[in-house]
């Protein structure tokens, strides 16, 4: 009698704000993350890896669902998944696995069931830093993290000393390591990690809130980095541009955005990374100690980047430039799967969050519930001509569509194009669009398109350039197939959902129901009841 192969485990390790190159696998030169980088020398480094909106919220959802925001529905950080949308966690528990959650999830309401049958949480913004467990034990133990409550409850940012702003919400922690959530949500996951067993599969999605703001490594942490010897990341820029004038004021106000007050910023954010990383080399060890390192399928990834000085921006409220659009990602597959030759493997292919749902499910050997819009990144190369992305605004939505070469940034004309790709039952409808149609006044001063291979850093708007007209219709075209025909909006379902109680409403009887069909199903066919 042969026995089945044991299904990989599956490690889901998430940052939040993470901006993509800030790894020195991903060629940073001044930050030290030495465990992300040896399982990048185990797995796939992909560098081109796009979240589905620049939020906490909604991009979580879609990582799970392994749909785009548009197609699940929760487009802020206060928003709930649809229960009829099935996520990752759900198919792999009812396919077995023990499934558990530690860290920061960002749902609503905190503790909402997505698959996971256990849940240590550490919140940070919104109700659910009151309602978790971190929280719980803080306060236990007689403690406060003042400094993110300053940061991130509006109410009390105002009362901030003049040292917050001075410093862009960058500093030292005001709890001891041990009580850093940093330090509590990998203490956490590494004693998960020691409940697994060989007997069985198991899924632990291990969330961390740093490096996002505020930057404020604990004690020893804070003094890792010299501001000194650090370098401005590429796309850094004297002052915020004339085209980004109206989001210099989402959080701070970045007049006092000096080179050096970024370069000391730039020493605490690393210092959030080097203290995560050191969290993530301790899960590592766990897994090599208890031989299931190999088994194991590791994910590590954020929700979404961090400007840190591209266009003199920080944090993350403005167009979708690259730096917050783009996130870290490397897959280090089992051994013995279908990705087990993609070891030491840089990719450059685009990639967007939504792939991890279909890979996680591929590699465990479980069908998805209903079809899923990503890609399986087991396979030796993926081959997507756009990835896109979407937020919405104070006055409607945005959407990128990115290729290798070009990125579109559409805020408003949007409607134009589907409208033209659905009437015409096809999306090269968009193509017959006049110059006149995509006009900067048509479509609203704030569309733009930039020219990847020559401004790598979205500096000069090429929208009403002519030189490059084919590729913004041809961008324009993308948009509206993903949005018509790819991914498409689900419809909800629920057969069992609540009805009115009154007496002419027949109860749930299957008999009663297939008697009922019979009957008029012999009529229409002339047979006699």
């Amino acid at each position: 009698m042969t026995t089945a192969p044991r299904r990989p485990n599956v490690l889901v390790i998430q940052a939040d704000q993470f901006r993509w190159d800030c790894l020195g696998a991903a060629g940073n030169p001044d930050v030290q993350t030495p465990n992300l980088d040896r399982l990048a020398a185990d797995g796939a480094l992909f560098t081109n890896a796009f979240c589905p909106l620049p939020v906490c919220t909604p991009s979580r959802y879609s990582m799970l669902s392994g749909l785009y925001v548009h197609q699940h529905g929760a487009w802020t950080n206060h928003s709930t998944l649809p229960p009829a949308l099935d996520t990752f966690p759900r198919s792999l528990r009812r396919a077995g696995y023990r499934t558990a959650a530690v860290g920061k999830m960002h749902f609503t309401p905190t503790y909402l069931d997505v698959g996971y049958d256990h849940m240590a949480l550490a919140e940070q913004h919104g109700p659910g830093r009151y309602h978790d467990d971190y929280h719980r034990e803080l306060r236990e133990a007689g403690l406060a993290p003042v400094l993110d409550l300053l940061d991130q409850e509006e109410h009390l940012r105002t009362q901030a000393p003049a040292s917050y702003w001075e410093t862009y919400g960058s500093g030292r922690s005001d709890l001891p390591e041990e009580w850093h959530s940093t330090t509590w949500i990998g203490e956490r996951a590494v004693q998960e990690l020691k409940g697994w067993t060989d007997s069985g599969s198991h899924l632990l999605h291990v969330s961390f809130v740093k490096p996002h703001h505020p930057f404020d490594p604990p004690a020893g942490w804070d003094e890792m980095y010299h501001p000194d010897d650090l370098s401005p990341l590429p796309g850094w820029t004297e002052r915020v541009p004339e085209a980004d004038r109206g989001h210099q004021h989402g959080y701070f106000d970045y007049g006092g955005l000096t080179e050096p007050v970024l370069r000391r910023v730039m020493a605490h954010y690393y210092a959030t990374i080097s203290q995560l990383d050191h969290q993530i080399g301790r899960l590592l060890d766990q897994l090599q100690a208890s031989g299931l390192y190999d088994d194991t399928l590791i994910v590590f990834t954020s929700d979404h980047g961090e400007y840190l000085g591209f266009h003199h921006l920080l944090l993350k409220w403005g167009p979708m430039y690259d730096p917050v659009a783009k996130v870290p990602l490397i897959v280090k597959f089992p051994v013995g799967s279908t990705g087990t030759s993609r070891r030491a493997e840089v990719d450059d292919a685009l990639i967007s969050l939504v792939d991890i749902a279909p890979t996680v499910l591929s590699a465990c050997g479980v069908a998805p519930a209903q079809p899923l819009p990503g890609l399986d990144l087991a396979e030796p190369r993926v081959v997507r001509r756009c990835v896109f992305a979407e937020n919405r605004t104070g006055d409607g939505i945005v959407f990128m569509a990115r290729s290798a070469t070009h990125k579109l940034l559409l805020h408003s004309g949007v409607s134009g194009a589907l409208t033209d790709a659905a009437s015409a039952g096809t999306p090269a409808g968009v193509h017959g669009l006049s110059p006149a149609t995509t006009s900067a006044a048509a479509r609203g001063s704030r569309d733009a398109l930039y020219a990847l291979m020559t401004d790598p850093f979205e500096l000069h708007n090429r929208i009403d350039d002519h030189a490059h007209a084919d590729q913004a219709e041809h961008l324009r075209s993308e948009l509206a197939n993903w949005m018509l025909f790819e991914t498409p909006t689900p419809t909800y379902l629920d057969e069992n959902a609540p009805q009115i109680d009154a007496e002419n409403v027949p109860p749930e009887d299957q008999t009663a129901l297939a008697d009922h069909r019979t009957y008029f199903e012999s009529k229409a066919t002339g047979q006699s009841s």
